[in-house]
């Protein structure tokens, strides 16, 4: 049960900080895909309070966090040697202000509790991000990539059918039972003049009334595919941070502006599997294959669950499949070029999502010629958009895309 704890408020520089710009100077922390050290196992988290401790030792120390005279403050404890115990109360604050859950080992949890502070097996102890932080997060995330944007408009996704609704953008028409009774007045009035004419008391029978139509705004579920295999951090370049962002980014996005929508997240590497967005933050790149097919299939089970009148997967991606998944378990691997087999399981699997009307977008961290012809027949196949672009410009494609459809009429 959550439970709620009143301290007296003394004061200090640690509550004098805002966890707003704390939390955005750790984001490359909390987000960290495994760049640092690249061969590090799945999902291998360095979550210890240790790895916490330095990395707001880090940014204290960098000088660019606060505004110049509480930074002052920060450099003379520094000066003298009290930055540890104010980095253990900003630890402790994002403890109770729920940015951070803290597991403590039993052998160390007495100590912590009747000092104050992180034990001797400090490195024992670990910490979750919680969902307040992942919010903000994300929000930040959507907020400078739509800056850098300009002003969006926000639609919803319109078709071609009409409906009843508070906003009246189509001619009237009589109502009909069912209807929502956003009553047309001037219509009504004029359907009983016209029959009954021009008399007191005026005589209106159900045929009279008119209500307005607006457009049917249908709902979306989207999945998002997200590659996790090895090659994206490697060569210099970590391209699954940026991708991690743009997700929690698209999650705040449909949360807010589009509550009818869905987001699910769907991770392939050598195999395939779901994963709550809630949990992204603490995911890092896994084994080395790329296993595409797998992707699509586990993706359109996610789908199939969803009762939506729009389905689409949006991939993002930049190796070439190289997996798949044989009918007994086993997974086929070649990492040397585009193999047949692979791609034209892979295609088979795009027909099927054709075959549910379910759109493929796919967005490409790299243009090598033989990738490009093999996304284009993706898109070809499911009606779909290929993007090649950067981690520096995914955010802005992927959002203006997710955007742009809301303002086209979807046939």
């Amino acid at each position: 049960m959550k439970r709620v704890r009143y301290t007296k408020y003394e004061g200090g520089l640690a509550g004098e900080m805002s966890m707003e710009d704390v939390l955005n100077t750790l984001s490359d922390f909390l987000l960290d895909s495994g760049f640092q050290n690249p061969w590090l196992e799945f999902s291998d988290l360095d979550r210890t309070m240790e790895a916490l401790h330095d990395a707001l030792k880090r940014a204290l120390e960098s000088g660019g966090l606060f505004d110049q005279k509480l930074q002052g403050q920060i450099d003379e404890m520094a000066a003298e040697g009290k930055l540890d115990e104010l980095i253990e109360q900003l630890i402790q604050r994002m403890e109770q202000e729920n940015y951070i859950t803290v597991e403590r080992p039993r052998d160390s949890f007495q100590n912590a509790s009747s000092t104050g502070h992180i034990g001797e097996n400090e490195g024992e102890a670990r910490f979750e991000v919680t969902d307040k932080s992942l919010d903000f997060l994300g929000f930040k995330t959507l907020r400078d990539l739509l800056g850098s944007l300009g002003k969006s408009n926000y639609g919803r996704h319109d078709t071609r059918h009409w409906a009843t609704g508070i906003e009246a953008s189509g001619a009237s028409r009589p109502y009909e039972f069912g209807d929502t009774l956003n009553l047309d007045a001037v219509a009504t009035l004029t359907s009983a003049i016209m029959r009954e004419g021009i008399s007191l008391p005026l005589n209106m029978e159900f045929s009279d009334l008119h209500i307005h139509q607006c457009e049917y705004q249908s709902s979306c579920a989207t999945v998002m595919m997200l590659d996790c295999s090895h090659s994206m951090i490697l060569y210099g370049e970590d391209r699954f941070t940026p991708a991690k962002r743009v997700a929690m980014a698209l999650s705040h996005l449909i949360r807010t502006q589009y509550p009818g929508d869905s987001l699910s997240l769907v991770l392939f590497h050598d195999s395939a599997e779901e994963m709550p967005v809630s949990q992204l933050a603490r995911v890092k790149v896994g084994p080395y294959y790329t296993n595409t097919r797998e992707g699509l299939r586990v993706a359109q089970r996610v789908l199939d669950r969803q009762r939506k009148d729009m389905k689409q997967i949006v991939m993002i991606t930049d190796g070439k499949p190289s997996a798949l998944t044989l009918p007994d378990g086993r997974i086929y691997k070649n990492a040397f070029g585009l193999d047949p087999l692979v791609v034209s399981e892979t295609l088979e699997e795009v027909s099927h999502c054709k075959r549910k009307g379910i759109m493929i977008n796919t967005f490409m961290l790299a243009s090598d010629f033989g990738l490009v012809q093999f996304v284009q027949k993706v898109t070809q196949m499911c009606r779909g958009k290929a993007y090649f672009t950067t981690p520096h410009t995914l955010g802005e494609y992927l959002l203006m895309d997710y955007m742009q459809r809301k303002m086209k009429t979807i046939h």
